[in-house]
Parts: C-alpha cells; structure tokens; sequence
C-alpha cells in the first residue's frame, strides 16, 4: 500500500502513464487519504512513493536495460521509495509501444518489423520486462515499510495465482481445398514430403465433408472437456476476389456456413470478437461497419478486436478501435515469434503517442500463436509448438501474470496439419492442471479494469482498510498483507459494502 506523493515538476502525460502502468503491475494498493492519524503513527503509516526530478531521455536500448534493471534505479529508504522518470519514459516507450508509434518501418505486410521492437533490439523480448519492474517496485515498498501497514491486490479472481485466456481466429470458413494446396506446397518447399503425402490423403478423404467445420467442432470439444471458455475473432468483411487473393477476407459471415461456426461458438458458452480485416488498419471508419455487422448477424456485442495477420498501425489502428467501442484489443504479439511484445504478462491501457493520451482502451497482449514456429521458423512438429507455449505460460504463472495464447481451429491434417488437434488437446490438459484462471478475454478486462480502479480510502483504528471502486458483475478485490495473507475483501455482488476479513 502506498501514497503517491506529487511530482514536482508536474508528471508530463508519458511519464504519468508510465507511473500508472508500473503502479498498477506492481498490485500495490494507492491510498486516496490515509489520514493523518495512519501518516503520523509508524503502525500505520504507510509507504510514500516519490518520483525524482528531470532528467535526459533515454534512447530505446537503454530504455530496455533500464526497466530491466529497475532494482538499481528505484531508492529505497526508511517509509520512502523514489523513481526516475527515465523509467517511466521507458515504461511508455515500451508497454505503451512509444517506440513502435514512432517507427516508419513496415514488412511485406504492413506491420511494424520486430526489428523495431526495442525490446527485440536488446534481445530480452522474451522476459517480461516491465511486469518485472513492477514485480520490483513492490519489492522496493516491502523493504522500505518496515513496521507500516502493507497492503497488495491478489492477482486474480477466486484466488487463482495467474491467468491463462485461449483465443482463435478463424481465418477459413470456405473453399478449404485451396488452402490444403497453399499448405502442401508450403511443406514440400520445406522437404515436408511425408507430412504433404498425409495431408494430401486426408484432404481426399474430405472431399465429401467438411474439414473446417471438423477442426472447429474438434477444438469446442476439447475445450469443453476441460471446462475451459476461450475467446474467437471472426471476419465481418464483405470478401471480394482481391481480398481473397491477399489472403484477407475469405469467406462470407452471412454464408451457412459460416454461420453454422458462429451458432455453435455462440451456444458453447465462448466469446466472440472481431477479426478486423486488412481495411481497417488503415481506414478510420472500417472498424464501426464491420462491428456492427458481427452484432448484426451473432446476436452478441463484439468486446473485442484482433487484427488479421496482426496488420496495424501502432496508435493510429488503436484511436479507431476505441472510437468504433471496442474495449480491448489483442493483436499486440509477434508474427515471426512468440515472445512479450510489449514487456508484460498483464492487461495495461493503450498509450497514444500523437495525442500524448491514454486511449479508451486495454490491451491484452498475445504471448504465444501456433503459426509463428511453423509458418515464420519452420518448426512443422506439434510437439515442439506446445513446449514453446508452456515455457511461455510458466513464465506467466511464475510472475503471477497472464498469458494469451492462439490456436487457429483450421489446425487439421486436411487443411494441412497432422497432429495439430492431439497437440492441442495437450496443451489445453497441460495449462489447466496448473490451476490458471481461465476466461474469454472479455472477462479478464473487465476484472483487471476493476482491480485498477480499487483505492483504499482510509486506515481504522485495527488498522484496518476500507476500500473503494466501481462496481462488476461477479467479481470480489482481494487484498493481502505482506505475507500474502487475505485481509479485506471489496464485495461487488451490490453496490456498496466493505467485507474485512
């Protein structure tokens, strides 16, 4: 638990950002007014963070080392912990992609190269670099407390340790057949001759059914074996034979068959999300057509977006997804590798860099995609793809953070992929056994939104702490003391009431 002191010169928006953002991954609780009777009463006086005076810009890769490094940065003393604002730039230039806004690069796709990452410029793109920070500072308030009241947010719902979200996008719906050739001859330039034989056979054995339908079906069964709620961004666009071509808009969500995919997503208890086409990474107004059809046709609201072949424009693709009133957005990952794009295993707000503001939006990024190892570094073994997955993931149980991860359900030997279904039922056994909260991604925002929100109001005489924030359906905050112990709980089943524990 701590109290922000103010900054002197004023905070400048990116560094505020900065302060939020490491604050909130530190799951240290802000006091609004402790009172002085708590400031003056070394029982319960609690911890004031201070952030230190101007000083020059750092420069992308020594923005990296510095939050990689932040127990050498922050000084600790007795109830006082204080924090350059170097760190806070490198918190926005990272977690906010300050950087990446920045960068006049683009692939053959229009994507931001990885090269321009500044964390895979330093080559620590697969620590979570700024969750670590705020892993630190809450280090850094333990050490400086001493006998004053500390307070920290649990991490999840229900008492869970970390949180796992499995997401999809379905990318075909019809014409499988030319998608099985597309593959074939990506194995056999890969000398893959066995793998095409195998596929090539089970193609033919579909010719008469309907693969797509097979490997979507395949995936909603397993996941419903292990209780799992997952999360499926589909294409709203209207497809023409250039999109088709591109690799963009392949099928139409009005088609039966489609729509056979949407109803059996819909009616499995999962969550739907929309799959912005290639228009809408570049096209202010894309966004809201294509929203509005996915509620049109689904019958459900569409929370949440990812980009198709990850394409966007870091910042400006953003301000049009919160102007079109998406809540989240899930396209912040690699395509070349799996790995912390923006440095956290959590949820944290997107950061405009033009307008120097914090958009009305949360970001959830992607750690780990089937098709970054077989498609970008041609690794074509399951096997390998589920190891690189659970290395990720027990990064993110470790740090008690998140990990998201994307399975593509046209994943099937006919489509072009043997073992690819055993190889998830495998992943999602080996996840859950390791006790993650796991939810469609909807429902992590909604959570994290809330636990940012939660303020501790005032110390009694017990010294006990009275919390406050916005209501959530179904969700209770947790705080505990610096031994991990459950003390209050903010109970939101109505709109008022503090439960101390």
């Amino acid at each position: 638990m701590i109290r922000i002191a103010a900054a002197t010169p004023p905070l400048s928006p990116s560094e505020q950002y900065g302060l939020d953002v490491i604050v909130d991954l530190s799951r240290l609780v802000v006091a609004i007014d402790a009172g002085p009777s708590a400031a003056s009463n070394s029982a319960q006086g609690i911890v004031t963070l201070f952030v230190g005076a101007p000083s020059a810009s750092l420069d992308s890769s020594a923005a990296s080392g510095a939050v990689s490094d932040l127990a050498g940065l922050i000084a600790v003393a007795d109830g006082v912990v204080t924090i350059p604002r170097t760190l806070l730039r490198a918190v926005t230039d990272i977690a906010g992609a300050g950087i990446e806004q920045r960068s006049g690069g683009r692939d053959r796709h229009g994507r931001v190269p990885s090269a321009d990452n500044p964390l895979v410029a330093a080559g620590v793109e697969r620590e979570p670099v700024v969750s670590i920070a705020g892993a630190r500072l809450r280090e850094a308030v333990l050490h400086a407390a001493g006998s004053r009241l500390v307070r920290v947010f649990s991490p999840w719902p229900d008492a869970h340790r970390w949180c796992a979200a499995l997401t999809h996008d379905v990318d075909v719906v019809a014409a499988w057949p030319a998608f099985t050739g597309l593959r074939v001859v990506e194995l056999v330039g890969k000398g893959e001759g066995r793998s095409a034989a195998a596929v090539l056979a089970a193609a033919a054995r579909a010719v008469a059914g309907d693969p797509v339908w097979d490997g979507v079906r395949g995936v909603l069964d397993t996941e419903e074996r292990y209780g799992v709620a997952s999360t499926w961004f589909v294409l709203c666009g209207v497809p023409t034979i250039a999109t088709f071509r591109a690799g963009d808009l392949t099928y139409r969500l009005e088609s039966p068959r489609a729509r056979r995919l949407v109803a059996a997503i819909v009616a499995s208890g999962h969550e739907l999300g929309l799959h912005g086409s290639f228009a809408t990474s570049d096209a202010p107004d894309a966004f809201v057509g294509q929203r509005d059809r996915l509620r049109t046709l689904s019958g459900t609201p569409a929370r949440g977006v990812r980009q198709h072949y990850l394409r966007m424009r870091p910042g400006a693709t953003h301000r049009w997804m919160a102007g079109a009133g998406f809540a989240y957005d899930a396209t912040y990952g690699f395509p070349d590798r799996n790995a912390f794009r923006l440095g956290v295993i959590d949820v944290v707000p997107a950061w405009d860099a033009v307008a120097q503001r914090i958009l009305s939006l949360d970001e959830v990024p992607l750690v780990w995609m089937d098709r970054a190892q077989s498609k970008y570094q041609g690794v074509e073994d399951p096997d390998q793809w589920i190891a690189d997955a659970m290395v990720l993931a027990d990064v993110s149980r470790r740090a008690e953070g998140l990990w998201v991860g994307l399975w593509h359900p046209n994943l099937t030997t006919a489509l072009g992929f043997p073992g690819a279904p055993a190889a998830y039922e495998r992943l999602v056994a080996a996840l859950t056994v390791e006790r993650p909260y796991i939810a469609p991604l909807h429902r992590v925002v909604e959570w994290r939104a809330l636990r940012r929100a939660v303020r501790a109001r005032e110390i009694g005489p017990e010294g006990h702490v009275t919390l406050v924030g916005p209501a959530a359906r179904g969700f209770d905050v947790v705080v505990e003391d610096a031994d991990g112990r459950p003390r209050e709980r903010l109970v939101r089943t109505t709109n008022a009431g503090v439960d101390t524990m």
